[in-house]
């Protein structure tokens, strides 16, 4: 039968069914050939500026049930040439899920990495995750998870933001505006028929100058305004910042200075650093969503006890300091049970199969957001 939406189901995850089928002839041949050692494989990506790590949760209920134990960074933490987890077990345990492991933190840690990004140099002013319709709508939750991990302030995607214990938010599209044919009569009809519990951010470029609409808005909404939202697309919009500073100019000149300025279109780490003095709030898409994924990969190192990394992978286990506002990152060989440098920053996730961790969504933002001046420091210093 077909199927209605091409989407890889959980249950196809879950058996090992979502996997490169070199793994599939690899499991075959090493069962023929009764071959199984104990391994230990890193996973991890050398990087050139802080990344964020996430996706971990994904791969502790991949492996919940086989007979590994899984030690990694918690998620939230800031890694830049570390491995950020370690698996030991049998190889035949967990082979076959490589695919899918990757697949997990690959494209969720560089979604928080690029939301982190942006959020360190947005400082105070809320960054909102408007990048799901550039994706496919099945990673909806993993993009939006990814981007509160990362430091969004808010998330527009529905089931996405449901998902994972999000309430979304947003503002207003330009199709209320043109079924409405007036955006006085939309902007007041949102304020009327929207919950007051969401803010009046009202859209000010749908069919004026930018400047004009946005004092039509605030003349149409007084006190009840709380921002205008500029979202002119960068093929028409010119020098957004001087457009910016004239919609600020005008709503002040005019006693509206308590109204802010959203801005959204094209917003990327670049934009917010020439517009944070002067806009209020940013919605960011693309660029937080549509990042090119980290390149992780699983390597093992050791085999039976025995050194066995591949050329350019370090051999045997390692443990790994995280980097931190207070400690630079370190990774270092360890030597064995009892070892007091076993894990370093290290949590044990998985114990013979068994989810020993548990897993908060605000702890591993919190986590990012402690960390943010290295993030900072890094994207200023590219700059």
């Amino acid at each position: 039968m077909e199927r209605r939406y091409d989407i890889v189901t959980p249950k196809e995850i879950t058996e090992g069914a979502a996997t490169d089928a070199y793994f599939e002839r690899t499991e075959e041949i090493l069962e023929a050939e009764d071959v199984n050692p104990h391994v230990v494989a890193d996973v991890g990506e050398e990087m050139d500026m802080p990344h964020v790590f996430v996706g971990l949760k994904d791969v502790a209920h991949l492996l919940e049930g086989q007979d590994v134990d899984l030690y990694a960074l918690p998620e939230g933490a800031l890694f830049e040439r570390a491995p950020a987890m370690r698996i030991e077990g049998e190889y035949l345990e967990f082979g076959r899920y490589e695919t899918a492991i990757l697949g997990f933190i690959c494209k969720a840690s560089a979604v928080a990495s690029a939301t982190a990004r942006v959020k360190a140099v947005a400082g105070d002013d809320p960054v909102v995750s408007f990048g799901t319709r550039r994706e496919h709508p099945s990673t909806a939750a993993m993009i939006e998870r990814s981007a509160h991990i990362g430091g969004a302030d808010g998330v527009s995607n529905v089931a996405g933001g449901r998902a994972v214990g999000l309430e979304a938010t947003g503002t207003m599209p330009h199709a209320l505006v043109i079924c409405m044919r007036d955006q006085t009569r939309a902007w007041k009809a949102y304020d009327e028929h929207v919950d007051g519990s969401y803010p009046r951010i009202m859209l000010c470029d749908t069919y004026d100058d930018e400047k004009k609409e946005s004092v039509a808005a605030a003349d149409a909404l007084g006190d009840a305004l709380d921002s205008v939202r500029l979202d002119t697309t960068g093929s028409r919009r010119g020098d957004f910042r001087e457009i910016v500073e004239e919609v600020r100019w005008e709503l002040d000149i005019r006693g509206y200075d308590d109204v802010g300025i959203f801005v959204s279109g094209g917003i990327g780490v670049d934009e917010v650093l020439e517009l944070r003095d002067v806009a209020d709030g940013f919605g960011v898409g693309g660029s937080i969503a549509s990042v090119p994924p980290v390149d992780f990969s699983l390597d093992i190192v050791e085999v039976e006890g025995e050194l066995a990394g591949k050329r350019g992978e370090k051999s045997g286990r390692k443990a790994v300091r995280a980097l931190s506002t207070d400690t630079d990152e370190e990774i270092f060989a360890v030597g064995g049970d009892g070892d007091e440098d076993e894990y370093g920053d290290y949590v044990q996730i998985l114990d013979g199969g068994e989810i020993v961790h548990d897993f908060s969504l605000e702890d591993a933002r919190d986590r990012v957001l402690s960390n943010l001046d290295v993030v900072r420091e890094a994207v200023e210093a590219e700059d």
